[in-house]
């Protein structure tokens, strides 16, 4: 069938399988651009059967294991280190929400929570594959251990039995957690205080050396960012976290750069492993002037403007000694938003860090350090 669009890309097809996934009338409005009477106006045109419980605003209710989190075991605590820092408690709703570009993982955790496969539609903002579990029960249970709505700046870390810890901290470092490609570093970013200390508190006392970092976040809140660096503690942690995994509840890229040093390195044979890029999206305000500079020299030679950013960048950290001269700020910034190497964006977060500058002027800075002749005959990716 094919209906009419109300946001741009929206058909009836697409509000009906909304409607069908159980996502309340409050959260599809926004998403389809019409009101809830015109959502029901859309299921009476189909002869779509109408959920009762729809008039509430609450979901539909779907299969699940409501005692999940009740019971400890090596599964569910790899589930909840997932859930605390990568997950998201819909407030107004008795629903959570997990969200894993590795749709793999996804289907693991549904095998193990017993529950049904429903993912939210994709909308404008909203890219990434997230499963939804409707359970109020559960909801409660995760409130029992402090894990509530807006939990990023308050989540405590919980009480897990000692046995567990080790598949707790995996599923932490599966959800948020960065392992550099050489396996010499790992980091795991929080908001929470009380949660990077709990964290930390573990790695010291598993004997891996350990440290706490903290950067103001988009909303000047602080960030607290818990490190492990050398090979030698890496592939320690690792050790004692996939210990008790089972064939796949892990990211795979992960356990491979961290068992990289090991006299058994992991070698994966799942498929997703490949598809998995080392690339992330960032967004920021640079220069328009340097954009239209930038556009023109990427057209010239056969690439794209972030490559060019990334040969500057790359160029700036290799400079024995910087000139550091604080430039006025442009008055022409747009947001600008690409793809950068994993790896050199840490390296520019830390970079703008340690001499107090803004990202975005580091970004700009490295315009200088651009060697042109190097994209002359190569391509580039947008």
């Amino acid at each position: 069938m094919n209906g009419v669009p109300r946001n741009v890309g929206i058909t009836d097809d697409d509000i009906i399988r909304m409607y069908k996934s159980g996502m309340p009338y409050k959260e599809m409005e926004p998403i389809v651009g019409i009101s809830a009477r015109g959502i029901r106006d859309v299921m009476y045109k189909h002869g779509v059967q109408m959920n009762r419980e729809k008039s509430s605003g609450r979901p539909r209710k779907h299969k699940v294991n409501e005692n999940y989190f009740k019971v400890w075991s090596h599964e569910m605590a790899w589930v909840l280190g997932m859930f605390i820092t990568d997950g998201t408690v819909i407030s107004n709703v008795h629903s959570i929400v997990f969200s894993q570009k590795d749709e793999r993982i996804l289907q693991i955790i549904v095998n193990y929570m017993d529950a049904d496969y429903v993912l939210a539609p994709y909308g404008p903002t909203k890219q990434t594959p997230s499963l939804i579990i409707n359970s109020k029960e559960i909801k409660q249970d995760l409130a029992k251990m402090g894990i509530g709505a807006k939990k990023s700046l308050i989540v405590p870390f919980p009480n897990v039995p000692e046995e567990f810890l080790p598949s707790f901290i995996r599923g932490v470092i599966d959800g948020d957690g960065w392992v550099s490609k050489d396996g010499y570093n790992l980091n795991i970013t929080s908001g929470s205080l009380p949660f990077a200390n709990g964290l930390l508190s573990v790695f010291l006392k598993w004997g891996i050396k350990s440290k706490i970092s903290t950067f103001k976040g988009t909303k000047d809140n602080p960030i607290y960012r818990i490190w492990v660096t050398g090979k030698t503690d890496v592939l320690k942690l690792s050790e004692i976290i996939y210990k008790d995994a089972n064939a796949d509840d892990y990211v795979v890229k992960k356990r491979v750069y961290m068992t990289q040093h090991s006299v058994q390195p992991y070698n994966s044979d799942i498929p997703y492993y490949e598809q998995i890029s080392s690339r992330v999206s960032f967004r920021t305000n640079i220069s328009k002037c340097i954009l239209d500079t930038l556009k023109i020299a990427a057209i010239e030679q056969h690439t794209t403007i972030n490559y060019l950013f990334e040969n500057g960048l790359k160029n700036l950290f290799n400079t024995p000694v910087i000139q550091m001269s604080r430039l006025s700020r442009p008055v022409d910034r747009v947001q600008f938003k690409t793809t950068y190497d994993h790896e050199l964006l840490m390296k520019v977060r830390e970079f703008a860090k340690q001499n107090n500058l803004y990202i975005n002027y580091v970004i700009e800075m490295s315009v200088d350090y651009i060697d042109r002749k190097y994209f002359r005959n190569s391509q580039g990716e947008g």
